[in-house]
């Protein structure tokens, strides 16, 4: 069993818009600093859901839902 917590669904549908519109974000990652993501797929994989993003240095980083903050 995973010790997945899911996000509320208003955080979900955010990200799914913005993967679908290209938008960027602002997001916390874990308890680190704020972060400038675009998102490029959500998804479910390993009992989690999962974002695929891309970093303003043009990185691409894949993050488990559950440790973002908006």
């Amino acid at each position: 069993m995973s010790d997945y917590r899911p996000i509320p669904c208003a955080d979900h549908e955010r990200l799914e818009f913005a993967a679908l519109t290209k938008q960027w974000l602002q997001v916390m990652v874990g308890s680190g600093a704020a972060q400038r993501l675009q998102p490029l797929d959500v998804y479910t994989r390993a009992g989690a859901e999962w974002l695929k993003a891309q970093t303003g240095a043009g990185d691409v980083v894949t993050l488990r839902l559950d440790t973002l903050k908006f």
